[in-house]
């Protein structure tokens, strides 16, 4: 084998000895090359988010995802392989083009999901009018406006009711015989201006076609509408007294009780004796001379001079009474009827009596079971009456109102019938008519009873 010769070197090829050098220069282009590419499809990447995010709202995330994932590849360190070098280019310039087409289909995709809102069409409505059909026979009026009946009746025909707007569709609702309502569509070239008269009264006239049993279709040839007029709302007017009525026996029982029935008024008959107070006629209709009578003054049409000649007898007064205190009140009489007097309970005849006359303070004596008498004057206004317990243990029979003649005053006569032996004192008071506790004065006898 040959040497080679002293002093001489092993030859090194020319591409080797200037490798290294190159390799750095070649580097440093392919990174600058791979920055500037970055920079761009970065650019490129923004644009395209932001035409996305424009266009849907939901395809904004996605474009911002794969941009990023395609700008990491693209942001690879420098100290790759020179074969990824190279690939980065063409991928750098095919970038844009696969950019767009990933933007368009994200897009898309977010658009399928929003769905913008439906624009509200006008309705169909019917403005030609048909042919001039048969008139309504007045039998195929009655199924018209009968509710439940007459499905299918049509013919030419006229119709009255209130105007109202359903669906944006004029309506006429039509009162029929049994008093319910029956709604027809108004349909023709006015049913555009039909709506502007809605609660109108209106009458249209044209093709009636009843699609069910509560209504149908009217195809409106003539039309007239009327103002509603104002209801005016009728104020009742005031009752400045409850309305009258007639009262139940249980009411004109407690109208004639003592002390009971205040504020009781309404149409009765009742019955009593009739007295005089002054100029006005008092009927007395019970617990008379005692400090629980019930007496009521008669007014009205009926309580006319005529009634003078029946004071002291028995009268049925028909009219309007108002018991305003618990011990009478008034009567507005209507009608007057005398009664035949009740027949005394104690006859008189075959008996001593002791009389006594005026306000005497005075002591008698009775036998039992015979009379006693008492007659007092009386003044206008004021009754003479004695306790009710007093009454009963002393035995009052009667007590008479006898009016008073030659202009004299009137007198009451308290008969008396002790049925008990004893000593008894009597008080008599001169008491306020209606008001039995105002008194104006009183005077006392004492009553012996003998048997």
């Amino acid at each position: 084998m040959a040497k080679p010769k002293s002093g001489a070197k092993k030859t090194t090829p020319a591409g080797k000895a200037g490798a290294k050098p190159a390799a750095k220069k070649d580097n440093t282009a392919r990174l600058d090359l791979i920055k500037n590419a970055s920079k761009r499809v970065a650019k490129v990447a923004t644009k395209l988010v932001k035409v996305a995010s424009d266009a849907a709202k939901g395809g904004a995330k996605a474009v911002a995802k794969k941009a990023a994932a395609e700008k990491a590849p693209a942001e690879k360190p420098a100290a790759e392989k020179a074969p990824a070098a190279k690939k980065a280019a063409p991928a750098a310039k095919a970038a844009p083009a696969g950019k767009a087409a990933t933007g368009a289909k994200g897009g898309a995709k977010a658009g399928a999901t929003f769905t913008p809102p439906a624009v509200d069409k006008p309705r169909p409505r019917a403005t030609k009018l048909p042919p001039p059909g048969e008139p309504l026979t007045k039998r195929e009026m009655e199924q018209l406006l009968t509710a439940g009946e007459g499905r299918g009746v049509m013919g030419e025909g006229s119709l009255k009711g209130r105007l109202v707007v359903t669906n944006e569709m004029p309506h006429l609702v039509v009162v029929g015989r049994d008093k319910r309502e029956l709604t027809f569509l108004l349909q023709g070239p006015d049913q555009e201006i039909l709506p502007a008269y809605v609660d109108h009264k209106v009458s249209v006239s044209g093709l009636i076609r009843k699609t069910t049993n509560h209504g149908g279709v009217v195809d409106v040839r003539k039309y007239s509408a009327k103002k509603p007029e104002a209801e005016v709302v009728e104020t009742p007017p005031a009752e400045t007294e409850p309305r009258l009525r007639y009262l139940s026996p249980g009411e004109v029982s407690m109208a004639t009780a003592a002390g009971m029935g205040a504020g009781i008024k309404g149409f009765a008959a009742v019955r009593g004796n009739l007295e005089m107070t002054g100029e006005e006629y008092v009927l007395v209709v019970s617990n008379g001379g005692t400090r629980q009578q019930v007496s009521f003054i008669i007014e009205g049409k009926a309580a006319g001079k005529g009634l003078r000649k029946h004071v002291g007898h028995t009268l049925q007064v028909m009219g309007v009474v108002d018991k305003t205190s618990g011990w009478g009140g008034r009567i507005a009489a209507e009608n007057v009827e005398p009664r035949p007097s009740e027949a005394r309970a104690v006859s008189r005849d075959e008996m001593e009596l002791v009389h006594i006359e005026g306000e005497v303070p005075t002591s008698v004596d009775v036998k039992l079971n015979h009379g006693l008498t008492v007659r007092l004057p009386e003044q206008p206004g004021f009754t003479w009456a004695i306790e009710p317990t007093v009454a009963k243990r002393v035995g009052l029979r009667e007590a008479n109102f006898e009016p008073g003649t030659n202009e004299g005053p009137a007198t009451r006569e308290f008969f008396f019938t002790p049925r008990n032996p004893g000593n008894f004192e009597v008080e008599f008071f001169l008491a306020k008519a209606f008001s039995p506790s105002q008194v104006d004065r009183s005077f006392k006898i004492n009553v012996t009873v003998k048997p």
